[in-house]
């Protein structure tokens, strides 16, 4: 069994170091090669270090930076909402407002999400206007190349309505634009029952010259979002492109590095968050290039920083009396992930990928798959939860089996073990020997009972990521006191689950589903023959105690998956035990059994 625990030991050490190493090693220099690259890449007369103005390939126009600056004059939202004359979005997924003033998509809530568990708690407000507290918009224009006098609508441009008052699913709006020098701009938005939003922008040119123009798309956002960045979860920048890959720049690695550039006849980028994003998707086919850029806030505050994902076209060339049109389409929403593969089957590049599944997304896909269908059938996710554990546990039934075989006949062989060990207790080299011809003799594969644990790390893993960043996880309740499997139990043994009117510190957070799970844990253990190493004795034995604290912070979903796995084992586990012939003891190990005996004793000679 010695063996078994270093075996055990070296694989979670051997996960350290890769994690490490991937953390602290691999991503630093890809981070660094990739600023080396948009560096080189960047046009002549282009500081490589602006982070405001992003660098543009052939140095023929640049997309201009429209981040709003936070000030103290930042207005409430609603007061912002008034600042310009809009147009309504309306539809069963979202509501808000597009803004007249530079025509930009500014406004927009999520109806189906809120903020907190709480029905009346106000809807997730996705994108707001500048001037707010927290800018956060999507905006299409023009360019011109350098040094011509165009004029092209702005930010400040005040659009009028050409057709349609209410933008739905049903009716699109059309809002249009006079240079008063021969061009006249129009733009078509239409939405779908989600959350694409498609912009075609077309351009007449009344003039007697032909005019040479660059559409570009863009999103912009001021402040990183609320809570603590996650090294297994992708906040930030984020693009698929069909020649270069991906692109994905977390927002404090977009600060330090700099601007950074793709060029691409077909993808899609933009900012994401765990549970939400905004992605430009350019028009498959035409040549655009893609641009990353930040800039820091004012003291170095992350609620100041301004963040910029935008792409720019080829020159557009207009003939006198005559127009040109682009396509563009805007995904601002949440990241459902039945929504976002429909999308990708739709034809948008590799558009699944906005969910980050994460390493092992060859097993998280198909556990979410699994967890969403009978979610639906059962209408919970705890108990979907449930049932895939018990799936799992069915397809691995028969090699969990043989393992538990072995420990049984391994916990069986213990007091011939010990025996052993005292006969050639000066002889280390003769007890191996002696140990290893005890397991020839009698079929017993040590390493076989490792087995269970090594397999459930990346299903584990997997669930993590599912409860971690699905958003159909997302405020789902369970039983009980579990109204949100994707946050940690809400109670705490240190105030007696709520009876005393105290809140105890963040590291006292120790709930009743984490307890639970620290008691089948300390249960399985128990049931394994104990280390023969007496510090290995040790370290199992406070491990049900420190894995309690360590899941109290984890999603309760997992929590109940780890217990549940646990009781599972435990079962099945007994039961092949009691086949064996083997004595199932819980407390022997502890020397609990040894303690009642000697209490015995003493009472007895009183």
């Amino acid at each position: 069994m010695g063996d078994n625990r270093n075996f055990i030991i070296a694989i979670l050490l051997s996960v350290l170091v890769f994690v490490g190493w991937q953390h602290f090693v691999v991503t630093p220099r890809m981070e660094a090669e990739k600023a080396k690259q948009a560096q080189t890449t960047a046009p002549a007369g282009t500081p490589a270090s602006d982070a405001t103005t992003p660098a543009v390939q052939g140095g023929a126009a640049t997309v201009p930076p429209t981040g709003a600056t936070i000030t103290a004059a930042s207005l409430p939202r609603d007061e912002a909402l008034k600042q310009s004359p809009r147009v309504r979005i309306v539809s069963d997924r979202v509501d808000g407002s597009i803004s007249l003033k530079g025509a930009r998509i500014d406004d927009l809530s999520l109806r189906d999400y809120r903020e907190t568990v709480e029905k009346t708690s106000p809807e997730i407000a996705l994108l707001s206007p500048a001037h707010t507290e927290k800018p956060y918009f999507a905006e299409f224009g023009y360019v011109a190349a350098p040094g011509a006098a165009v004029k092209l609508p702005t930010s400040d441009t005040l659009w009028t309505v050409e057709a349609g008052s209410t933008l739905t699913p049903k009716t699109p709006v059309t809002l249009a634009w006079d240079n008063g020098e021969g061009l006249v701009f129009h733009r078509t938005i239409s939405l779908d029952e989600n959350f694409l939003f498609s912009v075609r922008d077309s351009v007449e040119n009344k003039s007697s010259a032909p005019i040479a123009l660059f559409p570009y798309g863009l999103v912009s956002r001021t402040g990183q979002p609320a809570g603590k960045a996650f090294y297994i979860l992708h906040e930030g920048f984020i693009g698929e492109f069909k020649d270069n890959g991906e692109t994905a720049i977390k927002y404090a690695a977009a600060i330090k590095n700099g601007p950074q550039t793709v060029s691409d006849t077909e993808g899609w980028l933009g900012i994401t968050d765990k549970y939400w994003a905004a992605a430009l998707i350019p028009q498959a086919g035409r040549p655009f290039v893609a641009n990353f850029s930040a800039e820091a806030g004012a003291n170095a505050d992350p609620q100041h920083e301004r963040f910029q994902a935008d792409f720019r076209y080829e020159a557009l060339t207009i003939a006198p009396n005559s127009s040109a049109t682009v396509d563009n389409r805007l995904f601002a929403g949440a990241k459902v992930s039945k929504v976002i593969n429909q999308y990708k089957d739709q034809g948008i590049y590799r558009f699944n990928l906005l969910i980050d599944w994460g390493w092992f997304w060859f097993l998280t896909q198909p556990v979410f798959k699994a967890i969403d269908l009978i979610a639906r059938a059962t209408g919970n996710f705890g108990i979907a939860i449930l049932i895939v554990t018990v799936l799992i546990k069915a397809a691995f039934f028969p090699l969990a089996n043989r393992s538990y075989e072995s420990m049984s006949k391994m916990k069986k062989l213990q007091p011939e073990m010990e025996r052993i060990k005292q006969v050639h207790a000066e002889d280390k080299m003769r007890q191996q020997q002696e140990i290893m011809e005890l397991y020839k003799k009698e079929k017993v594969n040590p390493i076989a009972g490792c087995l269970p644990m090594v397999i459930q790390i990346p299903v584990f893993f997997s669930l993590y990521k599912v409860l971690f960043v699905t958003i159909e996880m997302r405020h789902a309740p369970f039983f009980g006191w579990i109204h949100d499997l994707s946050a940690p139990d809400p109670t705490t043994l240190f105030n007696l689950f709520g009876l005393i009117p105290w809140a105890p510190p963040a590291f006292l957070l120790i709930g009743a589903w984490p307890l639970i799970m620290g008691f089948t844990m300390f249960v399985t253990q128990r049931m394994n023959p104990a280390p023969a190493d007496p510090v290995q004795q040790q370290i199992f034995t406070w491990m049900p105690v420190i894995f309690t604290f360590m899941l109290a912070s984890f999603p309760a979903g997992l929590v109940i998956y780890w217990a549940w796995n646990n009781t599972l084992s435990a079962l099945q586990q007994g039961v092949i035990m009691r086949r064996q012939g083997v004595k199932i003891e819980i407390f022997s190990n502890l020397g609990i059994d040894k303690l009642f005996a000697s209490r015995g004793a003493d009472s007895g000679k009183s």
